[in-house]
């Protein structure tokens, strides 16, 4: 249940924060507000790792394999993109079309296992769920 409930937090708090970044960055620009996005980012985890216990940074430079210390820089495009679908798309359009790519490329992921996840088999209910996901992108998404 909890994971339940932090997901559907984390989905609430990406949209909303999509809706801010996106005025921000028609006031300031799209690499202003995605540097001011990451640099608050920044400010809140160093006050966090204050208050939550202090394991050593260098402990980063442990981490294998180091390809998975790209985040951050994934993250900076994934802030970007989430403003620009959302300047062009809308909020609902765009995060509709955002959790689908998530889905399937998730689903992906764990099919080849990649990165070092537990390789699963294909079922096919979750290829038809994805469809139907789809499908209600398509429905969401039509005009008369």
């Amino acid at each position: 249940m909890y994971g339940i409930l932090i997901a559907l937090l984390s989905g609430a708090l990406m949209s909303v924060q999509g809706v801010f970044n996106t005025q921000v960055t028609k006031q300031a620009g799209l690499w202003v507000s995605t540097g001011w996005v990451q640099l608050t980012a920044l400010l809140v985890c160093v006050a966090a790792w204050f208050f939550t216990g202090r394991p050593h940074v260098t402990a980063l430079m442990q981490t294998e394999p180091k390809y998975t210390l790209l985040g951050g820089v994934i993250g900076a495009f994934i802030t970007v993109t989430v403003i620009q679908s959302m300047g062009a798309l809308g909020p609902a359009k765009s995060v509709m079309l955002i959790v689908i790519s998530q889905l399937i490329v998730a689903y992906v992921i764990e099919l080849l296992g990649m990165f070092g996840v537990d390789k699963q088999p294909l079922e096919w209910r979750k290829i038809i769920g994805m469809a139907i996901a789809i499908a209600g992108v398509v429905l969401f998404k039509w005009e008369k």
